[in-house]
């Protein structure tokens, strides 16, 4: 990895060499607006997430609204996992339609502090498949909902019980005119001579049955996708929620708020568990909250929480009950003479991302984007800049609040690749892999390249060291340096790597923009 534990010299002639940058393309756009269409607040994304297949996306916004996309492959040709099975080449990159989309949360008032919770979807989070029915937890600030959803068929009755070419010697028998007491409708069909005061018990049908006699036929003509809420877990949360995460064992998942993480059962909705709890006995000694939250994907035991103090801590279930005592600390230490009165606005950490393999930890602070080992506390092993040529407008973006942003972070399914958002409705691509020189910007548009500007020859140089690669991250076309060119109110803040695949779905005000490579 790129980072301060590279040292200076090329990296080992024995390492792979790096691959080569991705070409981006765009792909597909839902809700594209017309030049000059004003954006409705309730229409803004607020939250985006695959699930593990990749063969399902949702999106989240600001109106409470949850709205599912289906890759087009998997109703064409069954999941991803039968294609593999089946040796069926894909040969197309990932594209998606629309699947459904429901109401998850409503406005709300809280009586006891006379406080508006407002319906925004704050986080989304896929949960396991089972039966062919999709589940996802969704959050606002305050209640997580657990939903199912699942195609239901509509079924409707095709074919009467009368048989056409009977119906005029049925009618006989049903006829008005027809004596009641002479000639009566038994239940199964048949007809009885005899009054039904002397009808014999052991009536029995005959050989081959009753010709006239049809049953109803039903058929399931269409089908619809119905959302149900299955659970909601209220009432376990003081202040705003800011992140959910399922565990991997399919049972349990987490909910952090700015001091407490619980620990839930996805089928007990009434009682939870504290895990975390960094609140001080007096509210004035409070340093630092929590600002993000994940489990690990395969450790059922393990997870790790930010802080707005720059810091990550990953922490083991099985040490302890209460866990904010017992945890692994990472944290990168600041260069003596640099720290300002926006040192820890711009350290405080919005977002942080678990690898596909477990072992690395992608971190995204205002200013860098932070790639961590869990295996070596001591600093990240490779760091990027992402807003440095901000640092000289760190004054304005304290006034206009931009500076307390929460940009996300991904990673890629092979862990080759990390990307996050800017301002302009841009987002950033880096290489991570040692010796990489690979950093993009792209924007969020039909024309994702029409922001790179080509950079003149430049001699060959080693990237292994930290000072080197930070600087390629600084000088990565598109990057004015005085950043007068940047539009501070269109920001990409929410953005989501393919789990298998090569493609990025980034979320720019009310408009879902999708790329591949």
């Amino acid at each position: 990895m790129n980072g301060r534990g590279g040292g200076d010299s090329p990296s080992d002639a024995s390492s792979p060499a790096p691959p080569p940058p991705l070409d981006w393309r765009f792909s597909q756009v839902f809700g594209e607006r017309a030049a000059g269409e004003e954006v409705q607040e309730v229409d803004i994304i607020s939250a985006i997430e695959f699930d593990k297949s990749g063969d399902h996306l949702a999106t989240g916004d600001r109106g409470g609204r949850v709205v599912l996309f289906e890759g087009t492959d998997v109703r064409e040709h069954g999941s991803r996992r039968d294609l593999e099975r089946e040796d069926y080449l894909m040969v197309r990159h990932p594209e998606f339609r629309y699947k459904t989309e429901f109401q998850s949360h409503e406005p709300e008032f809280d009586y006891l502090k006379s406080l508006e919770i407002e319906e925004k979807i704050n986080k989304i989070n896929w949960c396991q498949t089972a039966n062919g029915a999709l589940f996802l937890l969704s959050t606002n600030d305050k209640t997580i909902k657990y939903w199912k959803v699942q195609e239901k068929k509509v079924k409707k009755i095709c074919e009467m019980n009368m048989d056409p070419s009977c119906s005029a010697e049925n009618g006989s028998i049903l006829s008005p005119s027809t004596p009641i007491d002479s000639k009566m409708c038994l239940a199964n069909g048949g007809c009885s001579e005899k009054p039904y005061n002397h009808l014999s018990n052991d009536f029995s049908f005959p050989t081959g049955g009753f010709p006239s006699l049809r049953l109803p036929v039903v058929a399931s003509q269409e089908t619809s996708l119905v959302a149900r809420c299955r659970r909601i877990y209220a009432h376990a949360h003081d202040y705003h929620i800011n992140s959910i995460s399922t565990n991997s064992d399919g049972e349990t998942f987490i909910s952090a708020d700015d001091l407490r993480i619980n620990l839930w059962n996805l089928e007990i909705s009434n009682q939870s568990f504290n895990i975390v709890d960094v609140k001080p006995a007096n509210m004035e000694d409070l340093t630092e909250v929590i600002t993000s939250a994940e489990f690990h994907p395969t450790h059922c035991n393990t997870l790790a929480y930010s802080s707005s103090k720059g810091s990550i801590r990953l922490i083991d279930l099985r040490q302890s009950a209460l866990c904010d005592t017992n945890a692994q600390l990472f944290e990168e230490h600041e260069a003596p003479g640099s720290r300002s009165f926006f040192t820890e606005i711009i350290a405080s950490i919005s977002d942080i991302k678990f690898g596909k393999d477990g072992r690395h930890i992608l971190s995204r602070d205002y200013m860098t984007l932070k790639l961590w080992d869990i295996n070596m506390d001591s600093g990240p092993v490779a760091t990027f800049l992402v807003h440095e040529y901000l640092r000289p407008k760190l004054c304005d973006l304290y006034e206009n609040d931009s500076i307390f942003d929460k940009f996300e972070c991904c990673l890629s399914g092979d862990g080759l690749r990390v990307a996050t958002g800017s301002y302009s409705n841009l987002f950033r691509i880096f290489g991570c892999v040692p010796g990489s020189g690979e950093s993009t910007t792209l924007e969020a548009s039909k024309n994702p390249m029409r922001r790179q500007v080509q950079n003149p020859a430049r001699p060959a140089r080693s990237l292994s060291s930290l000072t080197r690669a930070v600087r390629r991250g600084a000088e990565s076309p598109g990057v004015d340096a005085n950043g007068s060119t940047y539009d501070f109110n269109t920001k990409l803040l929410h953005l989501a790597w393919h789990p298998t695949e090569n493609s990025i779905a980034c979320a720019a005000a009310n408009s879902l923009y999708m790329y591949y490579a």
